[in-house]
């Protein structure tokens, strides 16, 4: 009988980070990447399967449970889904507050939890998060509101938005909704990883600081400062990220689980 193929799903596959991911991925995986723009996607897939990755393209907007769902289908008929890199995202610049509460904290709901339906034990499942989340005061991390994302949605927007629309100025309460939501990444990958560890699925999170991609670029304006603090006065790349992923969901890295990998040029250190 032939061996079944394993499959790694990257979210945010289409380009930046996520796209790199894949490039450093082992070539025996199948890698499914997806995106919401399928010219993208396209392009990406060219790009694959010209390094001699089978690749495939599926369109998700992750904060559509029903399209997590086609996509967990779509990746378990290819073969067994062995790593998923949640890096589908949203920044400041780019959304309201309730779509960066949406796509970055729901989303990582949904991801986790309809994948880890699909996945079997030695498996990993690896959530990005971001380094903003360091910034945001710890009392405003409110974990019976956090809690709230599984079981009463509506409730958990809400909540997660009540600070943010006291905020007159546009970007800061964008960016205080950011804050929240990467914030709560980091602490629901840490519920799964002891949820799903039960079943041996690992389960853990890594935070970015500002990388020169596209969407770091729309943020380098209002988050320059935080390239004054890096050890090296620079922004990340994005194969410095992927490369950084793609060690992370590998299976011999199996006792690292259930925390948060803050990859960001030593920013938030270097702040203290």
């Amino acid at each position: 009988m032939l061996n079944m193929k394993t499959v790694c799903v990257i979210t945010g596959g289409g380009s930046g980070m996520g796209l790199a991911a894949a490039k450093f991925m082992p070539q025996d995986k199948v890698i499914v990447v997806s995106g919401r723009t399928m010219s993208k996607l396209n392009k990406a897939v060219e790009e694959l399967k010209a390094l001699g990755y089978d690749a495939y393209a599926k369109t998700c907007d992750t904060s559509d449970r029903a399209q997590v769902i086609e996509l967990a289908e779509f990746a378990l008929s290819l073969g067994e889904i062995k790593n998923v890199i949640h890096a589908a995202g949203l920044s400041p610049s780019m959304a309201t507050p309730e779509q960066l509460v949406r796509v970055n904290a729901l989303g990582t709901v949904y991801v986790n939890q309809e994948f880890s339906k699909r996945m079997k034990e030695g498996s990993v499942i690896l959530d990005v998060s971001s380094n903003s989340a360091y910034i945001l005061p710890e009392f405003l991390a409110k974990k019976k509101v956090f809690a709230l994302a599984e079981h009463d949605e509506s409730r958990f927007v809400g909540k997660m938005l009540g600070l943010s629309r006291l905020i007159k100025d546009k970007y800061k309460a964008a960016g205080l909704a950011y804050g929240l939501s990467k914030k709560f990444v980091i602490w629901y990958a840490r519920q799964c990883a002891y949820q799903y560890g039960e079943r041996k699925i690992r389960v853990l999170s890594l935070s970015p600081g500002l990388i020169a991609t596209d969407m770091g670029n729309l943020e380098a304006e209002e988050g320059g400062s935080l390239l004054k603090t890096t050890a090296e006065k620079r922004m990340g790349t994005a194969e410095e990220l992927g490369y950084a992923l793609a060690t992370a969901v590998d299976e011999r890295n199996g006792y690292l689980a259930g925390i948060d990998i803050l990859c960001d040029g030593g920013s938030i250190n270097g702040k203290k």
